[in-house]
């Protein structure tokens, strides 16, 4: 990466993603102990963990105004407020429903920033560099869940309001990330087609690119421009024309959660002591996880500009299958000591597959009028069924074994092999201008 500032404004930006991966799975080692200490039932208990996630589905939703009304930095720097405010409330929530205030406050600067911090990278990064640039959030993501498991496993035995601890500690790096922010510029493309000024987009797509000419920098801001103009007769998103990157943001957001991979960090520490693993143990299998997911979301970042999107997705399918399947044959079969290492498989397959290409595919695809609403559409889709899943995990172990829930994950990921074959196209190295022309977009 040869252009130092391009490359701090893309790490600033996806820095919400580590507040992001820290807030969703920091509540994994408060989780038991907060059912203890409100007596609460399994329903309640449900409820009071996915609040945050319903957070995220309202916030997946609406994301997109204040993306587009207000601008990407303004956006990007709120949601290090939201997140702040969610730490301090649940550090000191005297009861279980000023908690779930607290969390769903936090679960809603998770879904803006799975609209903002996305988009606004891609349409800062050079297509050359998209996938690596864009794919940084994810790598934050998680990131912030190997600090927030690293963090659970150290706080654990430091008394009985631990999990205060562990919950509050966020707002540190909340409110550094929102000071960062304050030295983002705003993104060209944003400038351009909704703020009305032409010469501040590409001013800033001039520090992007310093090596191009005024005429170069021209012609990329008509392009710009123009790509909205062909959309100005047809405002309305849901539409035909917009109906295949509709279909390809739902379906992707839908299978990433269809693996179970939310479910599976939310009560890692639970899945592992249903293995036979005292609680100690179950903790520091988790940070297992959170190193595993660390080091093939690297791994998966390096190949995406050189393999492209849809080749990870492939090799995601593949890693999905066989590890969801021989976690339900362990269980099945009653070979617990096992189930660790297929798990950490699982994750390495999320890593270097879905969770390496989701945000980058779907910040791709849209037109510049439509991006920010599409990206909502995905983040929200992602978001709806992971606050069902993870609502209704704790009843689905307690009705069925877990290896039909491991096998019915793996279904899901066959379908979702069967989907990248005959549907998926390739992004890599397309311009975000020119992706309309190849989804056929008008």
């Amino acid at each position: 990466m040869h252009n130092k500032k391009l490359f701090i404004w893309a790490l600033t930006s996806a820095l919400a993603g580590f507040l992001f991966g820290f807030d969703t799975v920091v509540i994994s080692g408060a989780e038991q102990t907060i059912q203890t200490l409100w007596g609460l039932s399994a329903g309640i208990h449900g409820l009071a963990i996915s609040m945050a996630l319903w957070g995220t589905v309202i916030g997946s939703l609406v994301g997109g105004w204040p993306t587009e009304k207000f601008g990407r930095k303004k956006t990007l720097t709120w949601i290090g407020i939201l997140y702040f405010v969610s730490a301090v409330g649940s550090a000191y929530a005297p009861e279980v429903y000023s908690f779930m205030i607290a969390r769903f406050i936090g679960g809603l600067g998770v879904g803006i920033s799975t609209v903002a911090a996305p988009l606004y990278i891609s349409e800062i990064a050079p297509a050359k560099d998209r996938g690596k640039l864009a794919g940084m959030f994810q790598f934050n993501i998680v990131f912030g869940i190997l600090v927030a498991f690293l963090s659970n496993a150290l706080l654990a035995g430091i008394g009985d309001n631990a999990w205060r601890w562990m919950l509050g500690v966020e707002a540190i790096p909340a409110l550094i990330y929102s000071v960062m922010c304050f030295g983002l510029p705003e993104s060209p493309r944003w400038l351009i087609t909704h703020g009305n000024d032409r010469q501040g987009g590409m001013d800033v797509f001039r520090r992007i690119n310093p090596e191009l000419s005024d005429v170069e920098l021209e012609t990329i801001a008509d392009e710009v421009a123009a790509s909205v103009k062909q959309v100005d007769h047809a405002e309305k998103f849901f539409t035909p024309r917009l109906m295949k990157p509709i279909s390809l943001a739902f379906l992707i957001a839908f299978f990433n959660q269809l693996s179970g991979i939310n479910a599976i960090l939310y009560f890692a520490p639970r899945i592992f002591e249903m293995t036979g693993l005292e609680e100690s143990a179950a903790l520091l299998q988790s940070i297992g996880i959170g190193v595993t997911n660390l080091i093939f979301t690297f791994v998966g970042l390096w190949l995406i500009d050189r393999l492209g999107r849809r080749t990870l997705l492939y090799i995601g399918s593949f890693g999905y299958i066989a590890s969801l399947g021989l976690c339900a044959w362990a269980f099945s079969t009653e070979n617990f000591a096992i189930v660790p290492a297929f798990i950490f498989a699982f994750i390495a397959a999320h890593a270097i597959g879905q969770g390496a290409v989701i945000w980058v595919f779907i910040s791709e695809i849209f037109p510049n009028r439509n991006r920010a609403a599409g990206q909502s559409l995905g983040s929200f889709t992602h978001w709806i069924f992971a606050a069902l899943l993870t609502l209704f995990f704790p009843k689905m172990v307690e009705a069925f074994s877990p290896s039909i829930v491991f096998g019915f994950f793996c279904f899901m990921m066959i379908l979702q092999l069967v989907w990248v074959k005959f549907l998926v196209p390739e992004t890599k190295g397309v311009s975000l201008e020119d992706m309309q022309a190849k989804l056929g977009i008008k």
